[in-house]
């Protein structure tokens, strides 16, 4: 079993020194072996010294569902700290919320991909503990979708955003700390930034060969198989075919009460969509886009992941149903994620220039070539940051 950086700290305390009075910023999906959250264990190690929590998006509890929900600040039940939620009327710190830490512990499990928003919130609370000097301690957490494959455009600075800070592509094939190490380089003031590394993690991994348990980072992240598909299924954020929120399989089952499944099926190069197979399906969202309405769509069934390639899948997906829904189609407009100017699909994939690219019917594998050089050179600037 790979042992995680909160697995090594509790088994080391003293890898956080002195500091007197420690912030924690984690969710429900933050466990230890034995499925304890990380809040209580650490409570456990530190006693007191463990003295103000904080939540990313969704919430600690990870109640809230969908994008711009906020949470209110709340305490810790268990334990009677305060919980200052960071997607609230805030998205990063504030000196009062920071007023009773010295150093910041963050044990949160990422998914893989450059849009979810919880290394966002990690990257927004090291450039307020630069500027006051409060150093952040990493526990590692496997990328459960490995650290080997890395896929898609990077992302243009000009559609910066709480789905994308910094130019990296839509799959990063990094882990929380190897991540947080490589955004620390784009900070104006350098974080105090230390990484508690993982133990018998390798880069081949894919959750289930770590052998720990998995818990759901958000509402909608069930298990590793939707995991696996959102790097691409994500892009449908910014359209009003439905992504499948409001069923049990959200990401992996998509589409409209518009969708003609059998005639978007022969306009699908199968060759991007090597590694899944597709599966016409009925199904009705109980919430979120067409709720109560029956929509017509696919559920995608990853064969081997390996081979598939998430983005490139999904891309292709939209091209073909953009094809043949004529009118019906549409862009979903602004807001998305706090950005009120831009067509969300746009600040999902950091450029306008594949939303122009599918609305000209231009091939999944065109699309490719325009970023095949950034993706290289991202390729060769991550491995300085990588740890495993």
């Amino acid at each position: 079993m790979v042992s995680t950086g909160l697995s090594q700290l509790i088994q080391n305390p003293s890898i956080v020194g002195d500091y007197d009075r420690l912030g924690l910023l984690y969710n429900q999906a933050s466990i230890a072996p034995d499925l304890r959250e990380s809040a209580d264990v650490l409570y456990e190690v530190f006693g007191e010294r463990l003295t103000t929590l904080f939540g990313p998006q969704h919430g600690v509890g990870t109640t809230e569902q969908d994008n711009m929900i906020e949470t209110d600040h709340s305490i810790h039940r268990r334990l009677g700290l305060p919980i200052f939620s960071l997607y609230s009327s805030t998205r990063r710190p504030t000196t009062r919320m920071l007023e009773n830490v010295d150093a910041m512990l963050v044990d949160i499990q990422d998914v893989g991909t450059r849009v979810y928003t919880f290394c966002s919130t990690i990257a927004y609370v090291m450039d307020v503990c630069a500027s006051l000097g409060k150093p952040v301690i990493i526990l590692d957490r496997p990328n459960p979708i490995n650290g080997r494959d890395v896929e898609g455009n990077c992302l243009n600075p000009d559609y910066a955003s709480f789905v994308g800070p910094y130019p990296i592509p839509m799959r990063h094939g990094m882990t929380v700390g190897e991540l947080m190490s490589y955004y620390n380089e784009q900070l104006t003031v350098k974080s105090e930034l230390m990484i508690v590394e993982m133990k018998g993690w390798d880069r081949n991994h894919f959750f289930e060969d770590t052998k720990l348990p998995w818990a759901f980072p958000s509402p909608n992240m069930p298990t590793i198989d939707t995991a696996i598909v959102y790097p691409g299924q994500v892009i449908l954020e910014g359209t009003n075919l439905s992504e499948g929120r409001g069923t049990a399989r959200p990401f992996e089952v998509f589409g409209a009460p518009f969708l003609i499944p059998e005639k978007v099926l022969k306009d699908v190069d199968m060759e991007a969509m090597h590694g899944a197979a597709l599966r016409t399906v009925e199904f009705m969202p109980v919430f979120n886009k067409w709720s109560s309405r029956k929509c017509f769509g696919f559920q995608i069934h990853v064969t081997d992941r390996n081979s598939y390639r998430p983005y490139r899948a999904s891309l292709c997906l939209l091209g073909a149903i953009i094809r043949n829904s004529h009118e019906d189609f549409k862009w979903s407009q602004p807001p998305y994620e706090y950005v009120f100017e831009k067509a969300p699909v746009d600040v999902i994939v950091g450029n306008s220039y594949i939303r122009e690219s599918l609305e000209r019917c231009v091939s999944v594998f065109d699309i490719e070539k325009e970023w095949e050089d950034e993706l290289k050179g991202f390729n060769d600037a991550r491995k300085v940051f990588l740890r495993y």
